[in-house]
């Protein structure tokens, strides 16, 4: 199945299938790479809550925002911008007394902001999914091994650029890269990963729904 400079990023599970390495350290991971991870994203409130959950991760493990994503949900309106993008100081503080969620306030102002952010992308007739789309490579070859995954390309470089010109924080090139990732723009399951054929015929649909 792989050769001996890959094998070692491949674990194959108890059902048989062969899985990125990094996905297999707990079931909370198993799930979210098999059911969503580069699985394309094209509506606006889930891309609008991954690009927060992102934001959030900077700096700590994605397990640990897995792990809090139903508190996220409840706090944060189920990401609905027109809601969170009318939440002020009393929310602001709320949140922040909130232990089950991330309490960074720079993160937590930045949800907020990128709501009101997204309403004005709306309002110009325009859409989220529009905008991250358009930065998808027009050529992307799945990685053989972990080490050819990079944490930031010219695209996502482009992307964060952009969304800071739109008004939108706490999205770097880095934290870009990896929401593309998350949302199916780009597909670095490895080469044998069972999802990545998945990920690839529907990234395929994507592309032709939103040039539709």
């Amino acid at each position: 199945m792989t050769d001996d400079s890959t094998s070692e990023d491949l674990v194959v599970g108890d059902d048989g299938r062969p899985r990125c390495s990094w996905a297999t350290s707990a079931a909370d991971y198993i799930r979210y790479h098999d059911d969503e991870w580069g699985r394309p994203v094209t509506d606006d409130r889930t891309l609008f809550e991954k690009m927060c959950l992102e934001g959030f991760q900077s700096g700590l493990s994605w397990i640990t925002i897995l792990r809090k994503r139903e508190a996220f949900r409840e706090v944060f309106a189920s990401f609905d911008a027109d809601t969170v993008a009318n939440f002020d100081e009393p929310e602001v503080l709320r949140l922040l007394d909130d232990a089950r969620i991330i309490r960074h306030r720079g993160k937590i102002e930045a949800t907020i902001n990128n709501a009101r952010s997204l309403l004005e992308l709306q309002n110009q007739g325009e859409s989220l999914a529009g905008l991250i789309w358009s930065f998808r490579p027009a050529e992307h070859r799945r990685p053989t091994a972990m080490v050819e995954v990079p944490a930031t390309t010219e695209e996502s470089a482009a992307l964060a650029k952009e969304l800071k010109r739109r008004g939108f924080r706490f999205v770097g090139p880095t934290t870009a890269y990896a929401a593309m990732q998350a949302m199916g723009v780009v597909n670095d399951h490895l080469e044998h990963c069972w999802v990545g054929e998945e990920c690839e015929q529907a990234q395929k649909q994507a592309v032709i729904s939103l040039s539709g």
